[in-house]
């Protein structure tokens, strides 16, 4: 089983405690039909706007055997607030260019 990290945005926490995350990546759901089940290694917030700390996360759950990377739904696609993050596309930039060499990016979750 692959080890996977999810960042999520750290506005929603307060409204979402992920649980659709880590249902779906057990069963292989949502973007994790890709990958099929997978551990949950890392769960961690972007940092905060405009999102800066997601590079340093995604490096820290690499560095501890991650091999794919979730962008939660919460930053892509706005779940469940409606509002997508207007850094989400930064946000993925930056992480490819720092780590893409050593993780797969998937851009949502559920």
């Amino acid at each position: 089983m692959k080890k996977a990290g999810i960042i999520r945005c750290q506005q929603t926490e307060d409204m979402c405690p992920g649980t659709t995350d880590f249902v779906f990546s057990i069963q292989g759901k949502g973007a994790f039909e890709e990958t099929g089940p997978v551990e949950i290694a890392g769960f961690l917030s972007c940092g905060g706007c405009p999102g800066k700390r997601a590079v340093s996360r995604a490096g820290l759950m690499v560095d501890r055997g991650v091999e794919i990377i979730f962008l939660a739904s919460c930053i892509s696609r706005g779940n469940p607030m409606g509002f997508p993050c207007p850094h989400f596309e930064t946000i993925r930039e930056a992480i490819t260019a720092k780590h893409g060499n050593r993780v797969r990016i998937i851009d949502w979750t559920h």
